[in-house]
């Protein structure tokens, strides 16, 4: 988890660093007129002026980009269905962990929604490839005969969320409880978010602010 912590100072500073490099801003009255423009909160240690401590604005109508304190789980779902059709899948508690650790290979994840047996859909809990190598692999079970509800993550010991958490919410949630896999529930589940998702948000997210900076910065905003 530190890692992502990371990834996102890392994408906070290319921020910083396309401001500062750029020969157009000299002082700290000239970088505030960028960041009035693009809502952010950024700190020069290199400036020596009161006012360039922390440069601090309101978010503007006229970005393109939600920025990350308004990204919600919602935003992560909805491109998870774009891009793959289904933001989460799922296995039966009766099933075999054979077949949920081949259901994962073949969809290329590393988790499955565990429900209980009937139509209503109920989560019974989640499992990981964590919970299949530590509950199966190394304690020797065999694996087409041990049940998905004898290994899973129960619903009870869960770590949720819902699809209006803010994504830096869910990003310290997993970090606090040293987990990879997060199910999203409102009500009944939704869908399933990961680490890999929040890093790809949050990438994304910064990417596209640094990209909107340089047109800026050329004269492509009027």
């Amino acid at each position: 988890m530190q890692g992502l912590m990371r990834v996102v100072r890392s994408c906070h500073e290319k921020l910083k660093v396309t401001i500062l490099q750029h020969p157009q801003f000299k002082s700290a009255n000239e970088m505030n007129k960028v960041f009035t423009r693009f809502g952010r909160v950024i700190s020069f240690p290199t400036m020596q002026s009161k006012e360039a401590n922390d440069i601090i604005v309101a978010e503007s109508s006229t970005m393109q980009q939600k920025g990350l304190e308004n990204t919600t789980v919602a935003d992560v779902l909805m491109i998870k269905d774009e891009e793959k059709g289904n933001s989460w899948l799922c296995c039966q508690t009766n099933d075999t962990a054979y077949d949920a650790i081949k259901k994962m290979a073949a969809n290329n994840i590393g988790s499955l929604v565990v429900l209980k047996p009937g139509e209503n859909q109920l989560i019974a809990g989640i499992i990981t490839e964590r919970d299949y190598l530590r509950k199966v692999i190394v304690q020797d079970r065999p694996t087409k005969y041990t049940r998905v509800g004898d290994i899973m993550t129960e619903q009870s010991k869960l770590i949720t969320v819902t699809s209006d958490t803010n994504i830096l919410k869910a990003m310290q949630l997993m970090s606090e409880h040293h987990i990879r896999h997060v199910p999203v529930i409102d009500g009944k589940v939704i869908g399933m978010i990961s680490v890999v998702d929040i890093v790809k948000a949050v990438v994304d997210q910064q990417t596209g602010e640094v990209k909107q900076l340089n047109q800026f910065i050329r004269g492509d905003y009027y």
